[in-house]
């Protein structure tokens, strides 16, 4: 029986790993760490430049036109179902 690797394992695998060389601030000499492994301000250097990841949008739902789904009774609803 043969052992597939798992998508994830696959994926970090074939996936080459970052190093400081890669780094958007040590490609624009605005590093100041001595360091040969990425720290943790790594972004990667891309040609739209240092822009940050892009956010889902919000999407609002349409008003419901049906009825509340749970209302409390009013206050003389209250005293009618309590009075006795």
């Amino acid at each position: 029986m043969t052992t597939r690797p798992d998508a994830r394992t696959r994926s970090r695998s074939t996936a080459a790993a970052p190093s400081c060389d890669d780094c958007f601030f040590r490609r624009h000499m605005l590093c100041a760490l001595d360091r040969s492994e990425p720290c943790a301000t790594f972004r990667p250097d891309r040609e739209q430049g240092l822009h940050p990841p892009r956010q889902m949008s919000f999407a609002f739902r349409p008003e419901r036109t049906t009825g509340t789904p749970f209302a409390f009774p009013s206050a003389a609803e209250q005293a009618r179902r309590y009075a006795a």
